[in-house]
């Protein structure tokens, strides 16, 4: 009797090893896939669109954006995210420009906390502004988890992505540093969590 217990306990633990096992070679293939994911190089520099979208939270995010927008890139620009409080000139000033520069075709969005939020954000005034397509730039690694956001927020949208790449990041050998390496697992188990929400709400909205 008490064989026959030790031997259940020995399977059960078994299995419990081996689904363990099996996820976190999961989590390790998917960690694989994502990376290959990071853009490591702008693919299309040259065509215009409607709009630039800027997701804050990063470096040379907001000065790639205003770059774009004066060399006539598109027509107007909207910074997603910004903290309450900061007003016009500083966003500008932190860009190197003067407010009467690029005021009249700028956008400051202050509702955005997050990756999801920047969408929604963004979704409601590219329907306010009759925009059909827009240039996104943000971080190379948060552009995987910010275009599944923003093609399941704004279906219809043609996204162009226009990566920047902060120095400290170093994608293409991120094994080999540890800051670069907790960065990209970070993303990563965000994207995870960010993919799931949304394949759950397609299930119920079926």
């Amino acid at each position: 009797m008490f064989r026959r217990r030790k031997e259940k306990r020995g399977r059960l633990v078994a299995i419990v090893f081996a689904l363990v096992a099996a996820g976190f070679g999961a989590w390790i293939w998917g960690l694989i896939l994502f990376v290959d994911r990071i853009p490591v190089a702008v693919e299309d520099e040259e065509r215009r669109t409607d709009a630039i979208i800027v997701l804050t939270g990063g470096t040379l995010r907001l000065e790639k954006g205003f770059e774009l927008l004066s060399a006539k890139m598109a027509g107007k620009l909207l910074v997603s995210g910004v903290d309450k409080g900061v007003q016009m000139e500083e966003v500008l000033g932190a860009a190197g420009l003067t407010p009467d520069e690029l005021e009249c075709c700028v956008t400051l969005g202050y509702m955005a906390e997050d990756t999801g939020s920047n969408a929604i954000e963004s979704a409601v005034w590219i329907r306010s502004n009759k925009v059909a397509s827009i240039r996104l730039v943000t971080s190379s690694y948060h552009m995987p988890r910010s275009l599944l956001e923003f093609r399941a927020t704004v279906p219809g949208a043609d996204i162009v992505p226009h990566p920047v790449f902060p120095p400290h990041v170093m994608v293409q050998e991120w094994w080999a540093r540890p800051g670069t390496a907790s960065l990209v697992i970070a993303e990563y188990n965000k994207y995870l969590l960010a993919a799931t929400r949304h394949w759950l709400r397609g299930i119920e909205g079926e």
